[in-house]
């Protein structure tokens, strides 16, 4: 059983995203077990527009998230995974890649939680790279 839950929810969300029906824009809805990383990783996703509509609820004592993720069938939402659990990628701030030239995301987890290569970048602090998102 597979301990890292960033790549759980990166798999998640990326498998949902190029196995679903293509045919119309619609919006999927998702179910994940809550916990704060996923959290704070959703909420970045939030502020970029790819999820909406995120939901808590509790069932036989264990907490779910509830989102719609936005598909377009010109827009995907392309995420890869930088850090696995036996090989870490750290970044000082000054050395954060772009990608696409700005336009993509890179999730860090820093020392004061997980933001995205902007925030890191203005807060002048570096971390892990956990995911690229473009």
């Amino acid at each position: 059983m597979n301990k890292d839950i960033i790549s759980n929810i990166i798999t998640l969300i990326r498998n949902i995203n190029y196995n679903h029906d293509n045919k119309n824009d619609q919006n999927i809805v998702v179910n994940i077990i809550y916990n704060n990383i996923i959290e704070n990783i959703i909420k970045i996703l939030i502020q970029k527009g790819f999820i909406t509509n995120v939901r808590k609820y509790c069932k036989k004592k264990k907490n779910y998230l509830i989102f719609n993720l936005y598909k377009n069938k010109k827009k995907k939402i392309i995420l890869k995974q930088i850090s696995r659990s036996g090989v870490r990628i750290y970044s000082k701030y000054k050395k954060i890649q772009k990608i696409l030239g700005g336009a993509g995301i890179i999730i860090l987890s820093t020392s004061r939680g997980i933001m995205s290569n902007r925030e890191a970048f203005l807060e002048r602090i570096g971390g892990e790279i956990l995911c690229y998102i473009y």
